[in-house]
């Protein structure tokens, strides 16, 4: 009953169409209330959640994606990309891929690489004869790759939610492979439908206009090696690295590409305060929603449950997938991550499974959410971008659909894509 009480107070207020943050927010109260918890208690989880110092990861990296973002960096990684696959047959659609997987790569954001990746590449590939829906399924599909691969502002998220038993730099490295993975797997994808549908070559680039091209787009993809480095070096936490990413994504948007105008700059910083005050009150609320379900004792109940079920680890695995699936269409990712992780960690990890490689089932089921009706907020801003009506991109989208879930299975039972990295590069051990 108590569980009810506090779910289904949830259910509620999203139904009634209360922002998601202040429906966790109160149902948490309420199932307080209901058990007989103090609410002082409940207050002082709040201020617990967002009282840590790893929280400065995210508005950091947020700013830095923003700020590369507005500054002309999305054209400079297209341009780039195209050195490597334009000429292909196809070779705009694998452009507009191998671009998202840069510009993930700086923004951290699907929504940020939707949107600047998008507003370039869609025009570019109907004006050489792709379908504009089939151009807006691309970028949708390829900016999942930003959910993975580090800086992802989830998986810092999910690091959190986790309590510590993940690290940041975990997190970072176990993304990189199977981010690089679903780009992969996307182009192969994009390359059958080029040669099916016989969609335009490119020209190959010159040498000279390449080595210009990329000392042109240099500046930005240096930040990929502040993160990176910075943290694999050990010179840099992932709270310092981002930082010092936001700093040099100032200075080569300001000073080096100057497409982005100072009189617009305090415009940029209110947005981004607007995101990171909703994310850090989401992150408040979430804390106190996960100390209720303690007090109910939710976790064991769901293990419980689960184990129920079967002993079989794959066989859980495969109604977790199911589950994650279900809900990513219903609520975006990072209240989910921070609900459901307390929730299912125990579960997973009562069945030997390692909680790195949790994260990245959990962020690539959440990842594709973001991509699905009625709640995918990145398909909502590809169809924006593209100005297709959303049933014509969902229906570009089934075949991409397929190759996801394909890449979901891979990752889900094929642990070492995900853990291979950062056991190497030093950051992770194992089970946390």
């Amino acid at each position: 009953m108590d569980a009810l009480i506090l779910i289904g107070s949830l259910v509620v207020l999203l139904a009634l169409g209360f922002p998601v943050a202040f429906a966790v927010g109160l149902s948490a109260f309420i199932g307080a209330w209901w058990i007989d918890l103090p609410l002082e208690a409940i207050v002082i989880q709040l201020t617990n959640g967002i009282n840590k110092f790893s929280l400065l990861t995210i508005p950091f990296f947020i700013l830095a994606g923003a700020i590369m973002a507005e500054g002309g960096i999305a054209r400079r990684m297209v341009n780039f990309a195209y050195i490597f696959v334009g000429f292909i047959r196809g070779g705009l659609s694998l452009v507009n891929i191998v671009a998202s997987t840069f510009f993930g790569a700086i923004s951290g954001s699907s929504l940020a690489d939707t949107a600047s990746i998008g507003s370039v590449m869609i025009p570019q590939m109907e004006a050489q004869g792709y379908p504009r829906d089939f151009a807006a399924a691309v970028t949708a599909s390829g900016s999942v790759q930003a959910v993975l691969t580090p800086p992802s502002h989830n998986s810092v998220i999910y690091s959190l939610a986790t309590g510590g038993t993940v690290t940041i730099s975990a997190m970072f490295m176990a993304g990189i492979f199977p981010g690089l993975m679903l780009g992969l797997c996307l182009v192969i994808m994009c390359i059958g439908f080029a040669r099916k549908r016989n969609y335009p070559k490119g020209e190959m680039i010159p040498f000279r206009r390449a080595v210009k091209i990329f000392f042109d787009a240099f500046w930005g993809l240096f930040t990929i090696v502040i993160i990176l480095g910075g943290i694999l070096s050990g010179i840099f936490t992932a709270a310092e690295s981002a930082a010092i990413a936001c700093i040099w994504a100032f200075f080569v948007t300001m000073f080096i590409y100057r497409e982005f105008r100072w009189r617009d700059l305090h415009l940029l910083l209110f947005r981004t305060i607007k995101t990171v005050t909703i994310v850090m009150v989401l992150i408040a609320f979430a804390a106190a929603f996960g100390s209720v379900m303690t007090f109910m004792q939710l976790p064991q109940i769901i293990t419980d449950f689960f184990l129920s079920i079967s002993e079989n680890k794959y066989i859980i695995l495969m109604c977790i997938n199911i589950m994650l699936l279900i809900v990513g269409c219903l609520m975006d990712m990072a209240p989910l991550i921070l609900i459901l992780t307390p929730v299912l960690l125990p579960v997973t990890t009562s069945l030997g499974i390692d909680p790195v490689h949790f994260g990245m089932i959990m962020l690539v089921n959440l990842g594709i959410g973001l991509i699905t009706p009625p709640v995918g907020t990145v398909l909502f801003v590809a169809s924006a971008v593209s100005q297709q009506k959303m049933e014509a991109v969902v229906k570009a989208m089934l075949p991409f659909y397929c190759v996801l879930f394909i890449v979901l299975l891979i990752i889900t039972y094929v642990p070492i894509i995900s853990l291979w990295l950062p056991a190497v590069t030093g950051v992770y051990n194992g089970n946390g």
